[in-house]
């Protein structure tokens, strides 16, 4: 049996339901935020699994700058969610509002 590109696409498709039941379900801050790095790689994979059976790089390359974007996604986002931790003691999406100036 060989792994072809639908098999990559469920994969894809059953990460990005996970992700997007925990951005729906849940109430922190940090697990939502997991959840959303979870979405977008299973987007990723979708790419790399297009551009692998397509024999192209374009999927490939993009993939890259995305990661890019994501690292400096991450680091902006854990920032804000420290911060909002050290103002509240907890980190759920209600606390939000309190980081406005």
């Amino acid at each position: 049996m060989t792994v072809g590109l639908e098999h990559y696409l469920v994969v894809s498709v059953m990460l990005f339901a996970l992700g997007l039941t925990g951005v729906i379900v849940r109430r922190s801050v940090l697990v939502i935020y997991m959840s959303l790095e979870l979405m977008l790689n299973a987007a990723n994979l979708a790419l790399v699994a297009f551009s692998r059976f397509t024999n192209n790089l374009d999927g490939q390359v993009f993939v890259f700058f995305v990661i890019t974007v994501a690292a400096a996604e991450v680091s902006v986002g854990l920032a804000l969610i420290v911060a909002l931790y050290r103002k509240r003691q907890a980190a759920h999406v209600e606390d939000l509002r309190t980081l406005k100036l």
